[in-house]
């Protein structure tokens, strides 16, 4: 059984991995917490059965013990994720990085230097390689059902209500203290896709600003926040108490706005915290609709839609190929398959689990992991075969912010 620290008792952190953790006492246990918060520590010990000794405020005194487990689980603010991996590293500590690695260029490849020095091996949390759904559409392009790959059209439908809630109000609203959108959100995306290819990039170019999310398109009557007598709350589609209050108080969104389920504690969190906010009246600058184009190596040409305007909040692609054509919709868990040289229409419906976590994705990821730590087998997201999703993410960034309109606020 593996021995686990989790360093970072966020949502993604406790509610996601140590939770799931937890779940499997035969393959792996939380022995050590590590967060800056004692509100969450508390948690993390009760759930967990952990002593004082246990639990730390910051990873420096952990660390500072040597290594006292087998692995770490580092799910820190995207601004924090070096420095603890690093040091993981160099104690030979197994590493389970939450995405995105890292937030400059330059660190993809010190972290690469560091894992061949180390006994440890980074784990990625691209999680869609691991779902149901993914899987069985690697297997299909594989096994030569749209015949040579030629291009897809993949997007990354983020409800409107999830990008007001993560890229307007919450913690990736702005690039001065977390990734682009681009990095935050389409990273797994962007591995989706080269996974698929099975190639390197050789081209990215991009496109996207922030449309709608700014000043100037707040209206008439708005208020700073939704709960000051803001005239408009009832019919805006971002309103905060619709979004937050109206359902389960200990589930996601809101369990982010709030650590107490408590409809009290969740309207004190509106009023004073940064969820209750006017969505035209925030400190966001992060691109709310983006497209994204990629030539690979293999010449395979996919396109990529990240945008705020959608509905549903799923996953969507079609693939080309010389023989057949694929459509899936992750949500939905279909897939359809136009086979040209049989002219048959399949339709294949894939088993996908609901609240687990990215479609089933989440809990997968962990079982594979403390199993590869048991086993020492090949993972699907090693840190080297996730990087090409990063360097794409930087690079179209670039081209992003190259081709934006002069005196446009990106």
């Amino acid at each position: 059984m593996t021995t686990v620290a989790l360093i970072g008792l966020g949502n993604r952190g406790f509610d996601a991995y140590g939770r799931l953790i937890s779940e499997m006492p035969h393959l792996g246990r939380v022995t050590h917490a590590v967060d800056a918060l004692p509100g969450r520590l508390e948690r993390a010990r009760r759930l967990f059965g952990l002593g004082e000794d246990a639990l730390f405020a910051h990873w420096d005194a952990f660390f500072a013990l040597g290594r006292v487990a087998d692995a770490v689980v580092i799910a820190t603010p995207d601004d924090q994720h070096l420095e603890p991996t690093l040091k993981a590293l160099e104690l030979g500590y197994h590493v389970l990085l939450e995405k995105p690695i890292t937030l400059r260029e330059a660190d993809l490849e010190v972290l690469l230097a560091a894992e061949r020095r180390s006994v440890g091996r980074v784990t990625v949390c691209h999680v869609l390689r691991y779902t149901p759904f993914f899987s069985k559409l690697k297997a299909m392009v594989e096994a030569g059902a749209v015949g040579q790959l030629v291009g897809i059209q993949h997007t990354e439908n983020i409800a409107h209500w999830h990008f007001a809630h993560s890229y307007v109000r919450g913690n990736w609203r702005s690039t001065r203290f977390a990734a682009p959108m681009l990095l935050a959100k389409a990273c797994h995306d962007l591995d989706i896709l080269r996974w698929l290819v099975d190639s390197p990039p050789r081209r990215v170019s991009s496109q996207g600003s922030l449309h709608h999310f700014r000043p100037e398109n707040r209206p008439v009557g708005a208020t700073d926040r939704c709960l000051d007598g803001c005239a408009v709350e009832a019919s805006c589609p971002y309103s905060a108490p619709r979004l937050y209050l109206t359902g389960d108080l200990a589930a996601w969104p809101t369990r982010v706005v709030c650590d107490t389920p408590e409809r009290a504690a969740v309207l004190e969190a509106l009023r004073s915290g940064p969820y209750g906010r006017c969505v035209y009246a925030c400190d966001n600058d992060v691109a709310d609709h983006q497209n994204v184009l990629v030539e690979f190596e293999s010449g395979v040409q996919v396109a990529l839609t990240v945008s705020a305007f959608t509905q549903h909040n799923t996953r969507t692609l079609q693939i080309f190929g010389t023989h057949g054509e694929l459509r899936g919709d992750l949500e939905r868990g279909e897939i359809e398959w136009h086979d040209f040289r049989t002219q048959e229409h399949h339709r294949i419906s894939v088993p996908t689990p609901r609240g687990r976590g990215h479609a089933g994705g989440d809990e997968r990821l962990v079982r594979a992991w403390l199993e590869s730590l048991a086993d020492h087998a090949e993972l699907r997201t090693t840190l080297a075969a996730s990087i090409d999703s990063h360097r794409m993410a930087f690079e179209a960034e670039r081209a992003r912010l190259g081709t934006a309109l002069q005196g446009e606020s990106v």
